[in-house]
């Protein structure tokens, strides 16, 4: 047997059985084998890494660190050797230098930067700028651990401007910097149990489809959760997906045994916003069903979306808010991200009502952090869960990545046009545009898609276009993974299945970030060539 048939073998034996993820990996190889054969250029439409990057922000975020190095040259400087940043009339220096360097790339938005911080937030400048440079340098440990001081402050500015639609709950969000959305994955799910906030069986919800870690993790070992889906099933009356939960599904929310929801907002693969009329069905679940719900919110694909509102705005003393730059930004090798706990909070009043028993366990799990550690809040928790506490005090994400994050916030602040938002916007839309054009679907308008990816139903649209009795022979003589076989082996695209993701089985996932413009024309041309090829041997057993 040749390598191409073993390889598709065993994609086929593993369908359905491992991370849509790891079988991307799978039809890549057989992608890669025929683009060999062929002047086919590999297509992977798999991942969600955007082709698109921020590049104002990260001409001043250069600009800013030739500015340190300088001051560190200053401060010490034997060839290749230097010292470390001083505060003492730094901003007067880094006047001096933005002059100097008119013109440049990225100065004017490096002195806009610095002057918000100064004016907007009325931060001290020698103390601003003095975080920045000593920030960008790296060469101390973050202090404080959580995040650096000037810089959570104009995060927490452009969370509040995305988040919440620049109308916040009263009083502050504590936030995290960590290294990017898994990280802050990983580290919420530790700490929940780390605390005994959840134990092992304990009851969660998941609103799929959704991210595959989220379904996989529940199920570790470590955790054991038990699950139970809240599925995004709701259709339009001709049968077209709307990617919304229909009231039914939210109400599985009023068990109280379901002690935490996880939900990516936007979703993933749908890439679709909860409609506010579902939101205020979870805030009356919340507050007259299950007050004590622990709510964990992905919201990534919030910016693609106009006014987009998190539910951790609207829900703040249930919610955490998970949020990532990598997307928006196309900062997925930076790693930044960051966690965001409301000042009041469910999780520390959960802490408080623990037994005394689990009290005086993470009493003494925390003992060597605080002599009241009992006082030590979840948000702080997170921080030394994440260096298993022992190492608390070499927490915290790595200052020149805070830098950039800071860079990235301001510069979305100051966009008061929002010009950069429109361009990613445009860029998402257009391409989706390109998709449903060529597969020769209308597209729905939706308010809350934010079009980062689709996730296209083949049965859907065999009910739709043909009726049932073609739905029905697609079923009985094929496979979800005869679809994304043909796109690899004859075309070199690769597509993630959207059973994955726990979506529809027949559904498949098209990220609309990560190629060009005219990739998604071919890769709609495509895959409606091979759906026209099933329909015409439908039609043949009809004759017969």
């Amino acid at each position: 047997m040749d390598t191409h048939n073993v390889q598709r073998k065993e994609v086929e034996a593993i369908y359905g059985k491992i991370s849509p993820f790891e079988l991307k990996d799978r039809l890549i190889n057989l992608a890669e084998g025929q683009k060999e054969k062929s002047a086919h250029a590999l297509l992977d439409a798999g991942r969600g890494n955007p082709n698109w990057t921020a590049a104002t922000p990260r001409e001043a975020f250069f600009a800013f660190g030739q500015f340190a190095v300088e001051e560190t040259r200053r401060v010490w400087n034997n060839h290749d050797l230097a010292g470390m940043p001083k505060k003492e009339g730094i901003s007067e220096r880094l006047s001096v230098y933005i002059n100097k360097h008119q013109g440049e790339p990225g100065i004017e938005l490096l002195k806009s930067i610095v002057n918000y911080g100064i004016s907007n937030k009325g931060f001290d400048p020698d103390a601003w700028i003095y975080e920045l440079a000593d920030a960008i340098i790296g060469d101390n440990y973050p202090v404080p651990d959580r995040m650096l001081i000037h810089i959570e402050k104009v995060v927490h500015d452009y969370l509040v401007q995305e988040m919440c639609y620049n109308k916040p709950p009263v009083g502050k969000f504590n936030l995290f910097a960590v290294e990017g959305a898994t990280a802050a994955m990983c580290y919420i799910f530790d700490s929940l149990i780390a605390n005994e906030l959840l134990s092992k069986g304990d009851k969660i919800a998941i609103a799929a489809p959704i991210f595959t870690p989220y379904l996989e993790v529940p199920h570790l070992p470590r955790y054991s959760l038990e699950v139970v889906e809240i599925v995004a099933k709701e259709m339009t009356e001709d049968g077209t997906h709307t990617w919304q939960y229909p009231k039914s599904e939210l109400e599985k929310l009023q068990d109280t045994s379901i002690k935490a929801l996880f939900i990516v907002n936007p979703s993933n693969p749908p890439s679709v916003a909860m409609k506010p009329e579902s939101v205020e069905q979870l805030k009356d679940i919340v507050e007259k069903n299950n007050p004590n719900l622990m709510i964990i919110s992905d919201d990534v694909y919030g910016t693609f979306v106009n006014n987009f509102r998190s539910i951790v705005a609207d829900l703040p003393f249930n919610s955490i808010g998970v949020y990532s730059f990598s997307k928006y930004f196309g900062v997925t090798g930076w790693r930044l991200g960051t966690i965001a706990l409301y000042e009041h909070n469910v999780f520390d009043k959960l802490l408080k009502e623990l037994p005394e028993d689990k009290k005086k366990e993470l009493k003494q799990r925390y003992g060597d952090l605080s002599t009241n550690p009992e006082q030590i809040p979840f948000i702080d928790r997170i921080v030394a869960d994440s260096r298993q506490v022992a190492l608390n005090h070499t927490a915290g994400l790595s200052t020149p990545q805070q830098v950039q994050m800071a860079f990235f916030s301001v510069f979305a602040l100051l966009d008061k046009e929002n010009n950069y938002k429109k361009l990613t916007m445009d860029i998402c839309r257009r391409r989706q545009m390109l998709l449903f054009n060529s597969l020769g679907i209308s597209l729905r308008k939706d308010p809350y898609d934010a079009a980062y990816y689709t996730e296209f139903d083949l049965l859907e649209w065999a009910n739709h276009y043909y009726g049932n009795e073609f739905a029905d022979y697609l079923q009985n003589n094929h496979k979800p993974v005869d679809i994304l076989f043909r796109l690899a082996e004859e075309s070199s695209i690769v597509l993630l299945s959207g059973g994955g993701f726990h979506g529809p089985e027949w559904s498949i996932r098209i990220s609309l970030a990560n190629l060009n413009d005219e990739s998604y024309s071919k890769i709609g041309g495509v895959l409606h060539k091979i759906l026209e090829e099933y329909v015409s041997s439908w039609k043949k057993t009809k004759e017969v």
